[in-house]
């Protein structure tokens, strides 16, 4: 076998490990939402107080995203990666055993700072394994793991149902400190830059944030992503308890359709997504930006048109197509990133939107349970969230200004 092939068959290979860390990423930190009944029932909280569940997740994870992503183009992104998914996946087990809210809500925070530091560096591997034929396939193929993550949530709120919500905790976090072990013999790091010279020494978190905040393209970016962020989160936080409320459903079934229905197509949608943009990006260079507003103007309308009435299946056929075209942005974000930010930056770059993302995701789902308290009804949360994806497509036409042709095919 030729080096190429060697080198071919070793960039695809980290993408289907990292699919399933991926996977378990999102199940262990969006479970929780699909058992809200059984753990509400063995530690009595409001609304507010399992909304500040996920919100403090999220302000953890966001605060220290930044240093994660800095981390990862400092030091081994191998080694971090083993790191985050080790640790996360004690703190998952962790969780089995609290008793009270207080140490329900330590857990959640110190899952945030654990699962911190694997998204950056791992999209960032990724697009160092792979150039721009592949590297938003590549990309939303990783990301289709962060779907098959969330569409096996409702494997949560069935397991609770029938035997406790602590089981799910306990046996996803042996399960991943178990693949932890086996990824130390598999997983490979990438290969050096092309001129053979990978001095991460000189890689400075001061240098890069300065360099990234004076480019219009990446305010631009991460302002899209930013707010993009509500749209995500309040739709993955509050769906459950949005059909459970609106259908009289159980909480299974709840679950089941607010999961196992939307991110089967969300997958659909990342690697749809991905395959087009790579075609799309060989004709014109702007393709990965334009791709995933397009999905964004397409989407707005069927969630927005998802809380007007109807039965149950229009409904979820609405969202369904909200999660397949909203889902184009997932597989381009960090290609983007790889042509508007300095090579030696890029999981800093993707530290920085995910810090901004997720604590404003955070705000929007703990606002969301205060309106809940509130009596205040989802739908219009929902038709909110709407009109913002619109303000993020038109963000985000507006990068595209900042890339320049030769830049297309790095």
């Amino acid at each position: 076998m030729s080096d190429k092939s060697k080198m071919i068959r070793g960039a695809w290979l980290t993408v289907g490990l990292l699919f399933v860390v991926a996977a378990l990423n999102y199940l262990d930190r969006t479970m929780i939402t699909t058992m809200r009944t059984s753990v509400v029932d063995a530690i009595p909280m409001t609304d507010a107080q399992f909304g500040l569940l996920t919100s403090v997740f999220l302000w953890v994870y966001g605060l220290l995203s930044p240093f994660a992503g800095f981390v990862a183009d400092r030091f081994d992104r191998k080694r971090v990666i083993l790191i985050s998914l080790f640790v996360w996946s004690g703190v998952t087990w962790l969780t089995a055993h609290t008793t009270s809210f207080q140490e329900l809500l330590l857990t959640r925070a110190l899952m945030g700072i654990s699962e911190a530091f694997y998204i950056p560096a791992a999209l960032a591997a990724i697009a160092d394994f792979h150039g721009s034929s592949t590297r938003s396939l590549a990309t939303g193929i990783h990301q289709a793991g962060i779907m098959a993550g969330q569409s096996l949530g409702f494997v949560g709120g069935m397991v609770a149902e029938q035997y406790s919500w602590t089981t799910a905790f306990s046996f996803m976090g042996i399960f991943g400190m178990g693949y932890a072990v086996v990824l130390v013999f598999l997983l490979r790091n990438p290969p050096p830059p092309a001129e053979g010279v990978d001095d991460r020494s000189g890689v400075s978190m001061r240098e890069g944030i300065g360099k990234m905040f004076r480019n219009p393209s990446f305010l631009k970016a991460l302002g899209y992503w930013s707010l993009l962020g509500i749209v995500s989160w309040l739709v993955m936080g509050w769906l459950p308890t949005y059909y459970k409320d609106r259908f009289a459903l159980t909480q299974t079934d709840a679950g089941l359709f607010a999961t196992a229905w939307l991110y089967p197509l969300s997958f659909l949608g990342v690697i749809f997504g991905g395959m087009m943009a790579d075609r799309w990006s060989r004709k014109n260079p702007s393709g990965r930006v334009l791709l995933p507003a397009f999905g964004l103007l397409v989407g707005a309308p069927f969630i927005f048109m998802a809380t007007l009435g109807g039965p149950l299946s229009l409904v979820v056929v609405f969202f369904g197509v909200y999660a397949f075209t909203r889902a184009f942005g997932d597989a381009n974000m960090m290609p983007i990133l790889c042509l508007i930010v300095d090579t030696r930056y890029r999981a800093t770059a993707y530290g920085i939107f995910n810090f901004f993302s997720t604590i404003i995701g955070g705000v929007a789902i703990y606002a969301g349970g205060v309106l809940r308290d509130a009596r205040i009804d989802l739908s219009y949360i929902y038709q909110t969230a709407a009109v913002v994806m619109v303000v993020c497509a038109l963000l985000l036409l507006g990068v595209r200004k900042g890339i320049p042709i030769t830049d297309a095919k790095s």
